[in-house]
């Protein structure tokens, strides 16, 4: 009975947080400098909090908490990441949190978005992938789109 109750609060706070956007976090790891500023500056402007990560050792860094199942760990409700950053790649990050079903969901961005590179990000559950250049109202929609379906 407990854990009915448990269950349905979990459910209530999450369904509330879809409702106001600036409860929902979003984590971006993008290494180009400009690119990363314009996408902040998006997402801030839609309502969401944002954590920008230069490089994939400051994304590694921010997500440890989640890999490492720490208590006090930072909740993120979406991943933007670029997949080709230096330290550890966006598809490096998707690859090990694929296996782990708490993880959240994930947006890959990529100046280099052959064929190959899109069915391994599918098959390995990635939530969108948008080749650069991309519309950025395209990229807000489908971010609406995931926060909404994975609340």
């Amino acid at each position: 009975m407990e854990k009915d109750a448990e269950k349905k609060n979990d459910r209530y706070r999450r369904s509330n947080r879809t409702l106001d956007r600036n409860s929902l976090c979003i984590l971006l790891a993008e290494d180009d400098e400009e690119m990363r500023r314009l996408l902040t500056l998006m997402l801030r402007k839609e309502g969401y909090q944002v954590t920008e990560c230069p490089d994939g050792i400051s994304l590694l860094d921010q997500l440890s908490s989640l890999f490492l199942h720490e208590e006090n760990q930072r909740n993120f409700d979406l991943i933007i990441s670029d997949i080709r950053m230096p330290g550890v790649t966006g598809m490096e990050i998707l690859m090990g949190a694929s296996e782990d079903k708490n993880f959240p969901p994930m947006i890959l961005i990529t100046a280099f978005g052959d064929k190959e590179t899109h069915i391994q990000a599918e098959r390995l559950g990635v939530a969108a992938l948008f080749d650069k250049p991309f519309d950025i109202d395209d990229m807000l929609n489908k971010v609406r789109e995931i926060l909404v379906s994975s609340a």
